[in-house]
């Protein structure tokens, strides 16, 4: 049973590595140009942060399943919110930093949001733990939201055809 409790616990690292490894030339060169407000954490936070966040969420989306007996059809709904919103999750990285689309990196951490919620009331009534695991992680949303909606005002997409 380890196993599972093991590659539940890691595989929301898998995206979050990625989505470092293939924008990390990105940060320096244009991230760190943004305008950003003063209550931007520093770069060293992301790192640690992210490492805390998807450990706490891996680990409870193996509470779910467990508690739902595996790939059940009770676990279709928690699942799905939960593999859905990690999808999102991925995604905001090549949105933000590949594409530097900040529109797109916006509505995607908004929608991201609404499932994360939704996640979270479906696990309440399975297990309160695993619900309370998720916390950290939509206090850091909450803040991830405000800092994209923030850098998408301060910082005006550039025209095609316009250089940097």
């Amino acid at each position: 049973m380890w196993a599972y409790t093991v590659g539940f616990t890691v595989l929301p690292h898998v995206g979050g590595f990625l989505g470092w490894f293939f924008n990390r030339k990105e940060i320096p060169v244009w991230y760190e140009k943004l305008k950003k407000p003063s209550w931007c954490p520093s770069r060293k936070v992301f790192p640690l942060a992210w490492t805390v966040l998807y450990t706490g969420m891996g680990y409870a989306s193996y509470l779910i399943w467990n508690d739902l007996g595996g790939c059940s059809s009770k676990a279709v709904v928690p699942l799905g919110l939960y593999g859905a919103q990690l999808a999102l999750n991925w995604a905001w990285p090549p949105f933000f930093f590949g594409a530097r689309n900040l529109k797109m990196a916006l509505i995607d951490i908004l929608c991201l949001d609404s499932l994360a919620i939704g996640m979270m009331c479906s696990w309440y009534r399975i297990n309160k733990v695993a619900t309370l695991l998720m916390v950290p992680y939509l206090g850091w949303l909450a803040m991830a939201t405000c800092l994209t909606i923030r850098i998408w005002k301060d910082n005006p997409e550039q025209k095609p055809g316009k250089s940097e």
